[in-house]
Order: C-alpha cells, then structure tokens, then sequence
C-alpha cells in the first residue's frame, strides 16, 4: 500500500520544539543578488519572502527582539571561498563594492542590528553568532532568508545543534524553485525545528511584547 509523505513521517518525525522566552530573530542572505532581475541568483520566491518578512521584523522590533543579518562576500580572489565557489563560481561576484551583495532595501538593518559577513551556508559557520548568541542569552531561533534548501537549511541544523529552538515562519523564506523549497521545509520541520505560518511567531512577538509592558 502506498502512503503519502506526512504518513510515512507519523509517530517518529513528527515532533514539536514550541517557543522559548528569549528569542532572536536571523535574517540570512536577503540581498540583492536574489531580488534583482538578471542576477544569476534571482529568485522570485525569495521576491515574495523579502516582503512577507517585512511585517515580522517590525513585530521584533517593537518587542525588543534583537534582529541580527548575514550577507556573503568574499576576498576577490575567492580564496576564502574554498571548494564552494568551485562549486558555484556565481558566487565570485560577491565581493566588497557588489551592489548584489548589499542587503535589500526593504529589509535593511537598523543603525544598532548586526551585520555579519560570511563564506559559507550557515549563519554560524566562520562567524560570531554562537558566542552572540549565548551573551544574549538567546534560546528560540527565528529564521528568515534565503535560500531555503540552502542557507537557511544549514542555519537550521546548525542553530538546533547549538541547543536552539528553530522557529522558521514558512512565508519568510524563500528558494528559486518549489520543489527544493517545499522539500526542505519539510525536513526542517521533521527534524530540525518547527515550520509555522508567519502569523503565528507574529502574534507571538507580539505576546513578548505585551508581557514586557
């Protein structure tokens, strides 16, 4: 008998991670390589999640949530970039004055949030998020960005492997393509974390911040 994929998962793949009381939310990659047309990373979803995470950051913002962002660059030799500009010599572009390495308008940081550069997939690898993280005293993760079967899913793993919650509201990431995207918000949400409707951690956001006052 065949069964679908969310049958197969029941009973073993199916658990829940919930919220915590510190969270912070991580905006992985939203440059403008991936939302402008002719780029070679332009993708439409990513288009769409750009401005459905625009009403989230504002919701942390007001609670008091610390936003942090990633964007890569590299050295213009790429020598930083190991086997993964090999891999994906697109990636070359990304270097220090490259208008498509600049965070998208829409989602730009604020004077006081965190930009981290990086060379790989996760928002940790190569970077200081995980000792930022723990000065915070962070325990929930909210994830945004793109793209979703890449950074995003690495930023994931990553973050429920340093002893996070992972939250990724589904409407805020983003991948050139469906199938990747949807697969991997099912992984993600099979073993990684919880995928939520962005309305959802919206309302919980707020809930912080109702607390607070």
């Amino acid at each position: 008998m065949t069964v679908t994929r969310e049958q197969n998962y029941v009973g073993v793949f199916d658990g829940q991670v919930g919220y915590g009381a510190r969270p912070a939310v991580i905006v992985i990659d939203f440059t403008l390589a991936y939302t402008t047309p002719g780029s070679p990373f332009f993708a439409e979803g990513v288009v769409r999640a750009v401005r459905d995470t625009v009403p989230l950051l504002a919701a942390a913002r007001e609670a008091g949530v610390p936003v942090i962002h990633t964007r890569v660059e590299y050295h213009p030799s790429g020598a930083d970039g190991g086997w993964f500009v090999r891999k994906v010599p697109a990636l070359r572009k990304m270097v220090a004055g490259e208008p498509l390495a600049q965070i998208d308008p829409k989602v730009a940081p604020l004077p006081e949030e965190v930009v981290l550069v990086k060379q790989y997939p996760s928002p940790f690898f190569g970077t200081p998020l995980a000792p930022m993280l723990a000065a915070l005293g962070v325990d929930t993760l909210i994830l945004a960005g793109c793209s979703t079967s890449g950074c995003v899913r690495a930023g994931a793993l990553d973050g429920v492997q340093h002893g996070y919650r992972v939250i990724v509201p589904r409407e805020c990431v983003g991948d050139r393509h469906d199938g990747p995207h949807d697969a991997n918000l099912f992984d993600i949400n099979a073993k990684y974390g919880d995928v939520v409707g962005r309305d959802e951690v919206i309302d919980y956001l707020r809930g912080l911040r109702a607390a607070a006052a």
